[in-house]
């Protein structure tokens, strides 16, 4: 068996990593592609590799020859690299094609080890390997039907996205036997060729083979094996974090990028914290249906935006104020403090104002517990201006009643103290008490509510946040200075729907306090874990026995591609994992790994 790997192509969407060299010599983690690739080759043994070159052959073919293989190289130059397309390249190889089994690549491909092995253990002699298709994924699809026998081949202007649960993605790599060579492939792509000339792919050949009777081609379907297709710096940038060759190095590349997981297929995002029940499909479906309207109007201003978020929340306009996540709201509104600013760490991961301003509150209670009198106790004679808590905090999940809350309110109140609450997971504890009320507003206008109704609501993607204030002068001022459209009009449209699922969204707590104890005794169950009680969307769990919370981190991301957060740094040293609650599925699913 051979292998043939195209690789003439200028690779122009990466700009100017590709402006002088061919894009297979774009490195990730420091090895070029065709590096990775020659080498992964040179472990199977096969009897030779031919190479398709034509931009920068010369730099290509003497990286090459610096790489020590062994496997005899044959080079196919193709003149008109900038004039044709693979179909050609390919079509230059053709004789070759004839001569052995061969293994087909695109050179741009990084991909595991054994997606390889899983395609050269196959018996049947002639592949296409295929993956389910992901939204992060672009080019052919095939549909697949019984026995793996490929129905049809998709290109990308017949993509229809109503039939994305029917596609597979061409992973552009495939096994050609030299019989389905000699029969099928090389008469059809000369044909191909001669009626619709040489700027074409090379699989519209196989698009027009799948139609026969018998076509002697079959999909072989990935179940897991890690691959990517490098077309412009973002991919690179995804590879580099997929396939980085230390465990810790990957874990910390993924943390770093903070969301866009759905570009890792497979992934279970333990860390970010949403709602997993809210919200509903019909309310998923109402927006759908008013999508080109929201994707091509502008939002309204935040006079709007306002009214609507005044009229959910059931306050008056002039009391609430709408922005782009909780922690910019509160950025900004200490933005306008000039004293010292107290806060409870390492609940908030860093500083909320200069260091030289910062009063920070460290719990020595068990699991950095801490109550209300805790706060007052130590800040009480700090000089502050500012004090900001979040209730349930995001370290554990721990909890301050609400009539110790109105205490900690009455208690700023009298010191002067502007009381900053950030209660964007309230909403599931199971006192059920929300802060966000008319009359607390008005008798209270030191307190300053921030919720962040991306999280609570399970809206991430669309960046929602409400601060709300009985100080309606600062709340004028910030509406002033922050921008006209603080939102995008999904957002907008969510706020102006989001009343008549006010059931649902109450149900959706349910569920979530229902999951929150189910889980937790799940975790209890198993050996070497300690469950830290919770009154938010995550339990934090602390790690018994010598286990190392960043081993097992670790071993969650690469053995079983769950992200978890952690915690051993603000723990001072102490192992516990923060898990955010996904849903039963996805919980018991993080549980059997544990």
């Amino acid at each position: 068996m051979q292998a043939v790997i195209l690789a003439a192509g200028m690779g122009k969407r990466l700009k100017e990593l590709t402006r002088e060299n061919t894009k297979c010599m774009v490195e990730v983690n420091g090895t070029t592609l065709i590096a990775r690739m020659l080498r992964q080759i040179e472990q199977r043994q096969l009897s030779r590799i031919i190479i398709v070159v034509g931009f920068e052959a010369r730099k290509l073919i003497d990286h090459i020859g610096t790489l020590g293989i062994r496997t005899p190289i044959v080079y196919v130059y193709n003149p008109i690299y900038d004039r044709t397309n693979n179909i050609y390249s390919l079509a230059l190889a053709k004789d070759h094609l004839r001569e052995d089994d061969t293994l087909l690549f695109e050179s741009d491909l990084i991909f595991e080890d054994s997606v390889l092995d899983l395609l050269l253990d196959d018996p049947r002699e002639t592949l296409a390997v295929v993956d389910k298709y992901e939204s992060w994924m672009d080019g052919t699809c095939v549909e697949l039907g019984e026995d793996d026998r490929i129905e049809a081949f998709v290109p990308g202007k017949m993509f229809r996205f109503e039939r994305i649960p029917r596609y597979y993605k061409t992973v552009n790599v495939y096994k050609f036997s030299r019989h389905f060579s000699v029969t099928h492939y090389v008469p059809f792509l000369e044909a191909y060729q001669a009626a619709l000339g040489q700027n074409e792919y090379y699989e519209q050949v196989l698009r027009v083979i799948a139609t026969l009777d018998d076509p002697e081609i079959r999909a072989l379907r990935l179940s897991g094996q890690r691959w990517y297709e490098i077309d412009d710096i973002q991919d690179l940038d995804i590879a580099a974090s997929i396939f980085a060759p230390d465990e810790d190095e990957r874990v910390r590349l993924l943390q770093e990028r903070y969301g866009g997981y759905w570009r890792y297929p497979g992934l279970l995002d333990f860390c970010y914290l949403s709602s997993p029940y809210f919200p509903p499909r019909r309310m998923r479906d109402e927006i759908r249906a008013d999508f080109d309207v929201l994707l091509t109007t502008h939002p309204s201003g935040m006079r709007v935006n306002s009214l609507l978020a005044a009229k959910d929340l059931g306050i008056h306009t002039e009391n609430v104020l709408v922005g782009d996540g909780a922690a910019e709201l509160i950025e900004a509104l200490l933005g306008r403090s000039t004293g010292k600013v107290g806060s409870v760490r390492p609940t908030f991961e860093r500083p909320l104002c200069p260091r030289e301003r910062a009063v920070d509150f460290f719990p020595d209670g068990p699991d950095r517990s801490y109550t209300a009198d805790d706060l007052m106790a130590y800040l009480g004679e700090r000089g502050l201006e500012v004090l900001v808590v979040a209730d349930p905090d995001d370290l554990t999940g721990n909890y301050i009643p609400r009539e110790d809350l109105l205490r900690l309110i009455r208690w700023t109140g009298e010191a002067g103290i502007r009381l900053v609450i950030d209660g964007s997971a309230i909403d599931f504890a199971d006192e059920r008490a929300g802060i966000i009320d008319q009359e607390l507003l008005s008798s209270a206008p030191h307190l300053y509510v921030v919720k962040d109704l991306s999280r609570c609501c399970g809206v991430p993607g669309l960046r929602l946040g409400i601060l709300a204030s009985g100080d309606t002068e600062t709340i004028a001022a910030m509406k002033r200075e922050l921008p006209l459209r603080a939102i995008d009009s999904f957002a907008e449209f969510y706020m102006q729907i989001s009343e008549k699922y006010q059931r649902d969204y109450e149900a959706a707590l349910e569920e979530l306090r229902a999951e929150r104890g189910r889980f937790r005794k799940e975790l209890d169950a198993v050996e070497g874990v300690r469950v830290v009680p919770s009154q938010a969307d995550f339990l934090t769990v602390e790690l018994e026995g010598g286990i190392s919370s960043r081993a097992i981190q670790r071993a969650l991301l690469i053995r079983h591609d769950i992200l978890v957060r952690d915690l051993s740094r603000e723990m001072d040293g102490r192992d516990y994992l923060r898990l955010a609650i996904r849903g039963q599925e996805d919980d018991d699913t993080l549980v059997a790994a544990l």
